[in-house]
């Protein structure tokens, strides 16, 4: 589910001729990729598989004029979907009779796995070219990423050589292994916009519950916290404040990216009775890090080495006024 709600996806735009066998350097098909990322007008059916457990999902993205509409539904499991508007994502769960609505974050997600300008990807990652295999019966091209440090995982990314789409994606780990694949099944690539495709399937009820989850932009010099230990090549992207559960005050969430991997932070208020277990942890490919600073909980998670987990949840302080 968690995995799922995660998930806005994008992909990407022919480019005509010109890149019928698409450009040389592999900085450049990383470049590609990222700008027809919010330009194709595609549907498809793709999996996502981390160890034993296999999720597949349908769908949609279209552009008109510059905007963009998608919607991706579930195909296992109960019932549910997330429909997009630009920035504006409504989680749709018609179980439990709610829609979440949210806006984008900075999280990268199959099949717009790079960030808008992936040049400074070179700075942290080895970047090269593999090779042409075919996948879903279109030709496609491998970059292979591999991190310079210890501090984030590999990628390797499969992009149709005539339009530049991203067929697959897989994370790797420190030893070599893979840790999660997503992979598109089926594609139609340059089909006709019609807005009928990405509206949502479920008829929202006056019995539904809406939840507004967004949060509201905060400086981090404002939220009365510090984070002493930083990374190379992760910047702050996400600094926002949120209501915390059962009305313990503010909450915030912080996220620092590299373009590629994410790391979020979450400080909330810890009541007396509730104490949460600290130490490591992991959800699929997200490994999870606790621990307890001044009656607070702090929460780092990421598809990144338990080691930058620990980095940056060791140097979360309070700001000393």
């Amino acid at each position: 589910m968690k995995r799922f709600l995660c998930i806005c996806a994008a992909v990407l735009a022919t480019q005509g001729a010109a890149w019928a066998d698409g450009p040389s350097d592999p900085i450049s098909w990383l470049g590609r990729i990222s700008n027809a990322a919010h330009k194709l007008n595609y549907i498809g059916t793709f999996s996502y598989q981390n160890g034993k457990n296999v999720e597949m999902s349908r769908i949609a993205h279209l552009v008109d004029g510059g905007a963009e509409f998608e919607k991706l539904e579930a195909l296992d499991g109960s019932p549910r979907e997330v429909v997009r508007s630009n920035d504006e994502v409504q989680c749709f769960l018609p179980d439990q009779k709610l829609v979440i609505v949210d806006q984008s974050s900075a999280r990268r997600s199959f099949p717009a796995r790079l960030p808008a300008s992936p040049s400074a990807l070179a700075e942290n990652y080895r970047i090269r070219k593999g090779e042409v295999v075919r996948i879903a019966g279109l030709e496609s091209q491998q970059i292979i990423l591999e991190p310079k440090d210890d501090m984030r995982f590999g990628h390797q990314l499969w992009a149709d050589v005539a339009s530049g789409l991203l067929l697959r994606a897989r994370l790797i780990g420190e030893k070599g292994e893979s840790i999660e694949q997503f992979a598109f099944n089926d594609v139609q690539i340059g089909t006709v916009f019609d807005k009928e495709k990405v509206k949502p399937r479920f008829v929202r009820g006056a019995d539904w519950k809406v939840v507004q989850a967004r949060g509201n932009d905060v400086k981090v010099e404002d939220t009365g916290w510090v984070f002493r230990n930083t990374i190379p090549g992760f910047r702050q992207v996400v600094s926002v404040a949120r209501p915390a559960r059962k009305e313990r005050g503010e909450a915030y969430h912080v996220v620092f990216s590299d373009g590629l991997a994410a790391i979020s932070v979450f400080i909330e208020p810890q009541s007396v009775k509730a104490h949460a277990q600290s130490g490591m942890s992991a959800n699929g490919a997200v490994n999870i890090f606790r621990r307890t600073v001044a009656d607070h909980l702090i929460t780092v998670l990421g598809e990144v080495p338990p080691a930058a987990l620990v980095r940056i949840a060791d140097g979360v302080e309070v700001r000393k006024r």
